[in-house]
């Protein structure tokens, strides 16, 4: 870890620790001279790996099949519950 500094300095001085922080610096905050945290540049998390369409299918290959019959038995028991989707025409008026 780069500089340590205590967390009354970092209270004091926060705006050049975090200008600092920007430019790439690292500090060790301490509470009477126990480190308590690191103070790093932030690091966006890793792009997700991009998948063609032929991993993607295989992935999908992997799933279990649908059971039309249990989905739509399971959509008519939600509409007893919360009523029908009325979604009206495509494109329509309500």
């Amino acid at each position: 870890m780069g500089h340590t500094i205590g967390q009354r300095e970092l209270r004091n001085d926060n705006a050049d620790v975090m200008r600092r922080v920007a430019a790439g610096e690292s500090f060790t905050v301490t509470r009477n001279g126990t480190p308590v945290a690191d103070l790093v540049p932030h690091q966006p998390p890793p792009a997700p790996p991009r998948r063609t369409a032929a991993e993607v299918q295989a992935i999908f290959r992997r799933l279990p099949p649908m059971d039309s019959a249990a989905w739509r038995r399971e959509r008519e028991a939600e509409d007893e519950i919360f009523g029908p989707d009325d979604l009206g025409e495509p494109g329509g008026r309500r």
